[in-house]
């Protein structure tokens, strides 16, 4: 009676490359102990795969490796019936692992041997067996990891590279950084560079123009990499790495180098400064030509950030505050037009301090009436501060003392910081350090298909709407023209006019609106979403004047 044939794939495995350009190494040495103990089972029907499955310098704590990806291939395609290894850790040294590993033999009707470690996995002390080894193997390997990081940890606290991507500016030679002076030459240039512009942008621009490139290096395949002009990230990885001024750095901290400095201490000092400058810049918004005052300083009620953004019309640049829709759980924004909520917000601190009396209920101090007028003087002086054009200064003064905002549909919540409050009114006594809230009731009314909202009460004066109030004055103009002179011709208006026959006839219509429609418009008193670019384009204009109201948004 024949035997099946069991076909079986030895699988080895070694942590480290040490020593795998020898002509007989630790993967051979495996594989020969398996590929014996393969031949004693011949009774049994085993026969050897001549297939490899080799993985040198390859760690154990994960199953991402090559040649066992395409094992447990072979096996799922039942190509492999038994996997051989040495040792139980060659396969894995991690027990979830491991388990998925079980998995997938125990699905395709495969199993695996160790030829060092007798055990059955068919039996539960074979598998609390198999479980207490790798378990060891486990343990090794974390221990292994905790004395290698402890060991780099020492090693650069004595300045030894330890190794990685070499950086540009520097060879390796007997594991110790040399200087290229080529190469060095590069960096220090960029350093140069960016002392004259103060500016990555403007750095990376005159990188290229001088063609400077990355450094280029061959990887272990044999693939170049590299050699390419220089990024902002690139640029700005090389402004803040300590190891052009001779230091190893490790997580926070850094020790003095092996190696030489390619960047004296001075110009090195004087870049991270300006990149310090550059950080305070950017987060102010101080180098903005019109700076958005309330960037990072106001959400809605939802708890949604509003954020800057603008657009252009005819040269006009428009800004508004806006959320974005993954943050409303909606699919349209919040927008918001950005000089309405400044001046909201503005004038809201502006009233608060020249309110003797909120100031001294904000306050909560014990001073005496008397003692409290440079307190209310200073106060005065903060809000003439405040009513200045925006500008980068003014974004500074409200950073000081706006804690934050929150706008919804009916108010807006203005926060204000206690304790810097206090010091800028010169205020000794921070016993009182809760926040000052301000509330200012507001309405918020749709506009449009978007979702955009238009604050219709600031406490401001209504100003009327001059392009509206033009449009409605023309539509008369041309009605009357027509009802006086029943010979002209639309052609004849227009060309008097500088407006075309379309125009006329969207436009005419406007004669007809209802008295007190127009009245609400000379008096500026119409709804916000009811402009002169929008007049003009309504189609059919209802005559009844009911209906005009309702169409227009007066009802």
């Amino acid at each position: 009676m024949s035997v099946r044939s069991i076909p079986c794939a030895i699988y080895t495995r070694k942590s480290t490359d040490e020593g795998l350009d020898q002509a007989f190494n630790s993967l051979d040495a495996q594989r020969a102990a398996c590929s014996a103990y393969i031949r004693s089972q011949a009774s049994e029907g085993w026969t050897e795969i001549k297939t490899l499955y080799d993985d040198g310098a390859q760690s154990g704590g994960t199953i991402e490796r090559p040649a066992l990806k395409r094992l447990l291939a072979d096996v799922a395609a039942g190509r492999v019936k038994v996997i051989v290894v040495y040792k139980v850790d060659r396969l894995t040294r991690s027990l979830a692992d491991f388990a998925k590993i079980i998995e997938i033999l125990e699905a395709h009707d495969a199993s695996f041997v160790s030829i060092t470690q007798q055990f059955s996995t068919t039996t539960s002390m074979g598998r609390l067996t198999l479980n207490v080894l790798l378990s060891f193997a486990q343990f090794e390997r974390e221990v292994t990891a905790e004395r290698i990081r402890d060991k780099i940890a020492a090693s650069k606290k004595k300045g030894m590279w330890m190794g990685g991507v070499i950086p540009l500016g520097y060879d390796v030679r007997d594991r110790k950084l040399l200087i290229n002076e080529a190469e060095a030459k590069t960096v220090q240039t960029i350093f140069e560079l960016y002392r004259k512009h103060t500016n990555t942008r403007l750095v990376k621009d005159a990188a290229d123009r001088l063609g400077l490139r990355t450094k280029e290096f061959v990887l272990v395949t044999g693939r170049r990499k590299g050699g390419r002009p220089f990024t902002r990230g690139h640029i700005n990885k090389i402004l803040i790495n300590r190891l052009y001024i001779g230091e190893i750095t490790h997580k926070d901290m850094s020790y003095a180098g092996e190696h030489a400095p390619i960047i004296d201490r001075a110009h090195w000092d004087a870049t991270q400064a300006q990149l310090t400058r550059n950080a305070v810049v950017r987060r102010t918004g101080s180098n903005a030509r019109e700076p958005s005052l309330l960037t990072g300083l106001v959400k809605t009620g939802d708890g949604a950030r509003l954020v800057p953004s603008h657009t252009s019309k005819g040269g006009q640049r428009y800004r508004y505050y806006i959320t974005k829709s993954e943050e409303t759980g909606g699919p349209r924004p919040w927008r918001l037009p950005a000089p309405a909520l400044e001046k909201l917000v503005i004038n809201g601190i502006d009233n608060f301090l020249l309110d003797r009396q909120r100031i001294a209920e904000a306050i909560g101090t014990e001073m005496p009436v008397d003692s409290m007028e440079p307190v209310f003087a200073q106060a005065a002086v903060m809000a003439a501060d405040l009513r200045a054009p925006a500008s980068a200064a003014l974004r500074e003064k409200l950073l000081h003392i706006l804690q934050g905002s929150v706008i919804d549909q009916e108010r807006l919540c203005i926060t204000l910081n206690a304790e810097a409050l206090h010091k800028r009114l010169g205020i000794s006594d921070l016993t009182a350090t809760k926040d000052i809230i301000i509330t200012l009731p507001i309405s918020l009314r749709r506009r449009g298909i978007e979702v955009r909202f238009v604050i219709e009460n600031s406490g401001q004066p209504i100003k009327p709407d001059e392009k509206l109030i033009e449009l409605v004055v023309q539509a008369h103009r041309w009605f009357n023209d027509l009802k006086t002179r029943p010979n002209v011709r639309l052609r004849e208006l227009g060309k008097r006019d500088g407006a075309d026959r379309g125009d006329i006839s969207r436009i005419l219509p406007l004669a007809f609106l209802a008295p007190d429609i127009v009245e609400a418009i000379l008096n500026g008193r119409q709804p916000p979403e009811l402009t002169a670019a929008r007049l003009k384009r309504m189609p059919d204009l209802p005559l009844d004047w009911q209906q005009q109201r309702r169409y227009l948004g007066f009802e």
